[in-house]
């Protein structure tokens, strides 16, 4: 049966919807989880919906599309954080210090639509927020497991985004939300969510993305310990740079081996100029025999020889290092003519080689 896409059908009478999900479905649902539905490929055709397979064309021309989109939610939730103003780094924590407010979480869906038009050069809509391809889109996020539609997005497509920073996933598809592909409920705002059907319905551009990580809200759950260590440690020891040079010290000293990226180290730093504090710390880390490598030569290299992983552009590894003979059996660098590996318990303590990077 053709599906009718006109304004009035978008307005049908929520009790024939329900209706017709129960005889679909057997009993619905409206909390269902967002993929609690066994999804499969919907292949649409020019008759099914033409506009909204434009869209979807539109979408899979442009390379690296998922990457792309994982950039969008990483900067939005991360400006959203503002980790080198606030220290904050988890969008979840709802009490005590370091909390989000509900304000602010409304605001990341404005702030993933505006990312999002910027990175794909997407026109202003009217009546919706997107023109793509001379089609009138809007734009809908959730933190959640669905989304919430208003009146006026009815019979509109949507573009259906959803981001977790726990599990480090996305997902990214086109809707349109006709009446049937809608709960029955509506909430105090009037708006209602996508059903069972809706869902099943979805015309996936990405699915289960891999969200850039958030490195601290990893250690949080991996190792609270040295995260609690990293925040305290600017309380007793005084250097130049006051606390945040402290922190950002000791989060190399910590973490030997682990990728750093540039928003962990300002967050951390919770100062203007996060990346000054790395190289500061280097200085402060090289009598107890610690490299701070980056992206620049000979850095890349070192790290490669070492078995470290190799930092781009915006991240850094850390080392401790120990003095070693060329026959010792382990991976190791040659700098300025002498011979370095990984320090190893019984090694000696050394001073590290200053590295021109």
């Amino acid at each position: 049966m053709e599906r009718d896409y006109s304004a009035a059908a978008a307005f049908e009478s929520p009790s024939i919807i329900k209706t017709e999900a129960k005889e679909r479905h057997g009993k619905m649902t409206d909390e269902l989880a967002l993929f609690d539905v066994e999804i499969t490929p919907i292949t649409y055709t020019a008759s099914r919906d033409p506009e909204l397979e434009e869209i979807a064309f539109w979408f899979s021309t442009h390379r690296n599309l998922a990457d792309r989109f994982a950039q969008v939610f990483r900067r939005s939730i991360d400006e959203v954080l503002d980790g080198q103003r606030t220290g904050r780094y988890d969008l979840y924590l709802a009490e005590g210090v370091g909390r989000v407010e509900k304000t602010e979480k409304t605001y990341l869906g404005t702030k993933v639509e505006i990312v999002a038009r910027a990175e794909f050069d997407l026109g202003y809509g009217h009546p919706m927020d997107y023109l793509i391809n001379g089609v009138n889109v809007d734009a809908k996020f959730t933190m959640g497991s669905n989304w919430a539609i208003p009146k006026e997005a009815l019979g509109h497509i949507c573009m259906l985004m959803t981001a977790n920073d726990n599990t480090g996933t996305f997902h990214v598809g086109l809707l349109r939300t006709t009446a049937d592909m809608l709960n029955a409920g509506m909430n105090g705002d009037g708006k209602r969510g996508v059903s069972v059907e809706g869902k099943r319905n979805i015309r996936w551009l990405v699915q289960n993305g891999e969200l850039p990580k958030n490195f601290l809200l990893e250690l949080k759950r991996e190792e609270p310990g040295s995260l609690a260590k990293i925040w305290h440690t600017s309380s007793t020891q005084k250097i130049s740079g006051a606390g945040g040079q402290a922190r950002v010290n000791e989060l190399f000293r910590l973490l030997p081996g682990r990728l750093i990226d540039r928003t962990t180290v300002v967050t951390v730093a919770m100062q203007h100029d996060g990346p000054k504090r790395v190289r500061d710390a280097r200085k402060h880390l090289r009598p107890e025999g610690f490299i701070i490598l980056g992206h620049l030569k000979p850095a890349p290299q070192i790290a490669e020889d070492l078995g470290l992983p190799v930092p781009s552009k915006g991240s850094w590894v850390s080392a401790r290092l120990a003095l070693v003979p060329e026959q010792s059996g382990r991976r190791t660098t040659l700098i300025d003519g002498a011979r370095y590996s990984l320090w190893q318990e019984g090694d000696t303590s050394i001073a590290a080689p200053l590295i021109d990077t």
